[in-house]
């Protein structure tokens, strides 16, 4: 398989800024207590189906050990190899695995939950289809995702580019990635939205849509052929 030019370079950009985006973000959920709050229902959901859970473009590998500390058995993935190197240094005791979200090494229905925070930024619209068909495809039927993302400027606006420190980046709108997420079988149960503070560089919401697999839907029941017109996709 030939890889990907925009995932080469997301994942060389990130293997270059690894350590030190990692010094910079490590500590990031102290001073986040809506994220925390986030994470903290998604873990309920996810215990409450076996408490098995993929953290997906974990970076540096601060997110999953947090899940573990809530009782989760917490598992990352990421395309950076230095990333992993500086998740598996950091948390010896935890699993981290270097892949893509296109094609996840996971068998089909075996998680209880999928976390991916801000990792399809990087994704091209247009591949973001095949990326949700995949944590469909892992999720066991009720199994939960919890997707976070930064908002485009309206509803008219379905995604949108915009220059990210480390790689070129998108921007989606919450109602169209909904739409995505539910023609892959995934319904929204609840999204949360921030407003960007005075101390935020960007201007723009950051969403948090919490979603749940239909139940009685098998892995890869649904795919691109289901998403609606004019739908697109993305991957880190």
């Amino acid at each position: 398989m030939v890889e990907h030019d925009a995932l080469r370079a997301t994942r060389d950009a990130y293997d270059a800024a690894a350590v030190q985006y990692a010094q910079l973000f490590t500590d990031s959920l102290r001073d986040a207590p809506l994220d925390r709050a986030m994470l903290g229902a998604f873990a309920e959901y996810v215990g409450a189906a076996g408490g098995r859970v993929a953290d997906l473009g974990c970076g540096p590998g601060h997110v999953t050990a947090h899940l573990a500390g809530l009782g989760l058995e917490a598992f990352g993935v990421d395309a950076s190899p230095a990333m992993i190197e500086l998740a598996r240094t950091a948390w010896p005791e935890l699993r981290f695995d270097v892949g893509t979200m296109a094609a996840l090494d996971i068998p089909d229905g075996t998680l209880g939950g999928v976390l991916s925070r801000w990792s399809v930024i990087h994704t091209p619209p247009s591949e973001l289809p095949a990326v949700l068909g995949e944590f469909q495809r892992v999720l066991a039927p009720g199994g939960h995702l919890l997707i976070g993302f930064s908002a485009t400027d309206g509803p008219n606006r379905p995604t949108q580019s915009f220059d990210h420190a480390v790689a070129l980046a998108h921007r989606w709108s919450p109602g169209h990635l909904s739409g995505l997420l539910r023609a892959h079988g995934l319904n929204e149960v609840a999204r949360m939205v921030r407003e960007p503070g005075p101390e935020d560089r960007r201007r723009f919401q950051e969403v948090h849509l919490l979603a749940r697999k239909e139940q009685g839907l098998s892995g890869g029941a649904c795919g691109v052929g289901n998403t609606p017109e004019g739908a697109h996709s993305a991957t880190r």
